[in-house]
């Protein structure tokens, strides 16, 4: 019995001292070309209170609480959210927006595990059609950098961008 332990726990040990190995930083993008012009994306993305409309989450639990601080839209709004254990529970900040061109994010998640990591969208007009490009990035750690082992996270959130960015072409194309 004693061995059985003493083998699982060296099991453990090694299953974090290759964790420890992997990158601490990570970035997630994704792009999706929208025919229509940077404003009308831009109005979707930057006010807060759109986002039910398009979000990936959403759609992974359409009974979450979400609540509202400061402006709607733009530098200072401020989504909080609480719902399963798909969508967890966070808030988001607008901390930079320029129109029709930036926004940027702070995400902080509290719940299934506390991360704050950086949002991006750029937006990039092309003749009538605008590239939208959804970016996450931060810092790993260690039950992250674990987690980056029994599971492609990059495949995962960048499926949900993937998914978040074709719901958003088809709410501005509808409007457009």
């Amino acid at each position: 019995m004693f061995e059985i332990v003493l083998i699982l726990a060296a099991v453990v040990i090694m299953f974090f001292i290759i964790a420890s190995k992997q990158p601490a930083d990570f970035r997630i993008t994704r792009s999706e070309t929208v025919a229509a012009p940077a404003s009308a994306l831009f109005a979707e993305v930057n006010d807060l209170q759109k986002w039910d409309a398009w979000s990936p989450w959403a759609k992974l639990d359409p009974n979450a609480v979400n609540s509202f601080e400061g402006p709607s839209s733009g530098t200072g709004a401020v989504m909080r959210w609480a719902g399963n254990n798909k969508v967890g529970t966070g808030s988001m900040t607008i901390t930079e927006s320029r129109p029709d061109e930036f926004i940027r994010f702070k995400l902080e998640f509290l719940k299934p595990f506390a991360a704050t990591n950086t949002a991006e969208f750029t937006f990039t007009t092309e003749g009538n059609d605008t590239t939208v490009t959804w970016s996450m990035y931060g810092t790993n750690n260690l039950m992250a950098k674990a987690m980056s082992l029994v599971m492609n996270c990059d495949k995962m959130v960048g499926g949900q961008f993937e998914q978040g960015l074709a719901s958003l072409k088809s709410v501005v194309e509808a409007k457009n």
